[in-house]
């Protein structure tokens, strides 16, 4: 029991000003006492852990605990209003998570750092991935000895770079509640608390803003074509909830701009060289998606959100393997319909043995190999964009 009424007045001022209100009444937070205590076993003299609050330790020296159910009770409301967590907390785990610390933290103001990463601007395979094919088919729509047009490739890495964190920010409000389970999205900014609901809305307006500031400059074809990916980049967080097959979907949404490419420098639809080019990105995805899918199997299960890695299992090698085939085959199938120079096909045996590297000698087992060989689909992209450049050069 508490001695002194001035202890107990000085408890509540602490309380009161140390954790911000939010947190102090969330019904989300439901502290266990079994977790709020440190390594010491003793049950005379238990320690709360220190590293839950910064404020645990300040107590526990005014503080011990007593053989008595009403001291009981108020230690764990002291630990229960000291344990939740602030936004300065939050970023701390944050960071500590991670080996080293991200550009992010390191020159962006912290006002802006969550919102950063709510964009996924760490983390750029996402916008490399997505630029690719843009890449692809711009270059592919150049006329022969030519080379690409480089403003409407400047237009399509900034319209990626936008497109892709619209796309995460969508991703993470859908999925709040989700990535609260997963162990390695749990630290998201708008899964931890870092940022609210209505501030990644906000930011996600401001994302598509810009988005379409660069539609606008592209033609009135180019303009619906664009407007209509709308539609996937919002639903492809739900597919995950429906179907075993989201990287399918997700290759839908992911490769459109082998389509949008095409038609901002042309104007219209060559569908036999930009519908193979875009077939070959879906089954591309499928590839790498599967792979990236298998770091999260354990946490998709105990959650029941479903993927191909959960689809195939064990076969899964066998599977991305034959969407490799059918990817390369596509590619082949576009630059033939184009009449692309040799040097493109060149690069293509290149691209199919990176790929072939990639099935063959990850370790789905791992979660860093996973994570990998998925990074290395940059250079996937980047030995294909070159075979398109040299053979446009070449022709």
């Amino acid at each position: 029991m508490f001695k002194h009424g001035a202890q107990r007045h000085n408890l509540r001022k602490m309380s009161s000003f140390s954790v911000p209100r939010v947190f102090r009444r969330s019904r989300y937070l439901k502290p266990s006492l079994s977790l709020l205590l440190s390594g010491n076993n003793n049950p005379s003299n238990p320690v709360l852990n220190p590293k839950l609050s910064p404020h645990v330790a300040k107590l526990t020296n005014h503080y011990r605990w007593m053989p008595n159910s009403e001291q009981n009770f108020r230690y764990a409301w002291v630990a229960s209003i000291c344990t939740t967590p602030s936004q300065s907390s939050v970023e701390k785990e944050t960071s500590s998570s991670n080996e080293k610390s991200s550009w992010i933290d390191l020159y962006l103001p912290r006002q802006a750092r969550a919102y950063a990463k709510l964009a996924r601007l760490d983390k750029p395979i996402g916008t490399w991935l997505l630029a690719w094919p843009c890449m692809w088919s711009i270059t592919m729509a150049a006329p022969p000895g030519h080379f690409p047009d480089f403003k409407m490739m400047a237009l399509f890495g900034c319209g990626a770079l936008l497109l892709r964190g619209a796309g995460c920010t969508v991703n993470d409000l859908l999925d709040r509640d989700i990535d609260n389970m997963v162990e390695r999205t749990r630290l998201r900014p708008i899964a931890s608390g870092l940022l609210t609901p209505f501030q990644g809305l906000s930011f996600l307006g401001f994302q598509l803003l810009l988005g379409l500031g660069i539609l606008l400059q592209l033609n009135n074809f180019s303009r619906i074509l664009g407007a209509s990916s709308l539609l996937l980049v919002f639903s492809y967080p739900l597919m995950k909830r429906f179907t075993f097959w989201p990287q399918a979907y997700l290759g839908l949404t992911f490769n459109w701009g082998a389509l949008l490419g095409w038609a901002a420098v042309k104007g219209s639809l060559d569908l036999a060289v930009v519908f193979p080019m875009y077939i070959s990105g879906v089954f591309w995805t499928l590839v790498y998606d599967t792979i990236y899918a298998h770091q999260d199997k354990e946490d998709d299960l105990k959650v029941g959100v479903k993927s191909t890695a959960l689809r195939f299992g064990d076969s899964s090698k066998e599977w991305t393997t034959g969407f490799g085939i059918a990817c390369i085959s596509s590619l082949a199938l576009s630059g033939y319909n184009a009449d692309i120079g040799w040097p493109y096909y060149a690069f293509l045996a290149a691209a199919s043995g990176h790929l072939g590297w990639q099935i063959w000698t990850v370790d789905l087992s791992s979660r860093a190999d996973c994570n990998r060989k998925f990074v290395s689909n940059k250079w996937f992209g980047a030995i294909v964009f070159s075979g398109i450049l040299f053979g446009r050069l070449m022709q």
